[in-house]
């Protein structure tokens, strides 16, 4: 294919700056990898800049449209052999196929275009595990969340890891990183919307909550929780029943149990 150029040496330019977006030494780019993430990132408005594929990688059924629609927009693309790709992927067993993106903006939460009915974000509180984090990306949009608001001190949500258990969520998402759980919590109040937080010493269960309405549910990780302090920010705090020893879930586990349970009764009228 003449649309891609082929590179023999591992320290050509372009390499190297595939490279440094990798190890997030390029603030405002983000790192790809992957045929099914490919696909799902060119499907959203993420601007793409640059394109590395593996000489294994072409020719596969799966590649013929990521390539195609890739030249169709013009994005420079490059081939390298196997080897030298593997020295670029984050991933071990890699799919021949990563991207180099801008970093999407991130803000406060906003609640344009979106009815009382519709508002519904979680926060969630120091989060340092990026493939945890992307888990809850994902489930978080399979159950009709708006968006997440992310703490200091938690992974990077467009970090290779968090993108790849996403799964593109984290590109389609609202995002606020290194938020205040106070500023959020007072920007819901001017929704009229409420903050919950999820805790073991909630008295009210999940399911005996109403969740209509604009809301914003908080979660803590599985080994610190909450704090106190962000237990009395929340105007409620529920809990899931566990039954035998078990005190509490997996983070993506807990949050798709209460943010299904919501978009269950969100969709329900009355």
């Amino acid at each position: 294919m003449d649309e891609i150029q082929k590179i023999t040496s591992r320290e050509n330019a372009r390499l190297q700056h595939f490279r440094k977006v990798r190890d997030g030494k390029v603030a405002d780019q983000i790192f790809i990898e992957g045929a099914r993430l490919a696909e799902e990132t060119l499907r959203t408005d993420v601007s793409i800049i640059d394109a590395l594929v593996s000489t294994d990688f072409i020719g596969r059924p799966r590649s013929a449209p990521i390539i195609a629609e890739l030249i169709r927009r013009e994005i420079k693309l490059i081939e390298t052999g196997p080897k030298l790709f593997g020295g670029i992927a984050d991933t071990v067993n890699s799919q021949g196929i990563i991207l180099l993106a801008n970093r999407p903006r991130t803000g406060p939460i906003s609640f344009d275009g979106l009815s009382a009915g519709q508002a519904m974000f979680l926060y969630l509180h120091e989060i340092s595990d990026p493939s945890n984090l992307g888990a809850v990306f994902r489930t978080a949009e399979a159950a009709d969340v708006t968006g997440i608001v992310i703490s200091a001190r938690s992974a990077d949500p467009f970090s290779p890891k968090c993108l790849r258990a996403g799964l593109g969520s984290n590109l389609r998402l609202q995002i606020w990183e290194n938020a205040v759980l106070q500023d959020a919590a007072d920007l819901m109040k001017n929704f009229n919307g409420t903050t919950v937080a999820a805790d073991i010493k909630g008295k009210l269960s999940y399911t005996e909550y109403s969740w209509k309405g604009p809301r914003m549910l908080v979660m803590g990780s599985e080994a610190h929780g909450l704090s106190d302090e962000y237990l009395d920010i929340a105007e409620e705090i529920v809990r899931i029943p566990m039954k035998a020893q078990i005190e509490s879930l997996n983070l993506a586990v807990a949050a798709g149990v209460i943010l299904f349970e919501a978009a269950r009764q969100r969709s329900t009228d009355g």
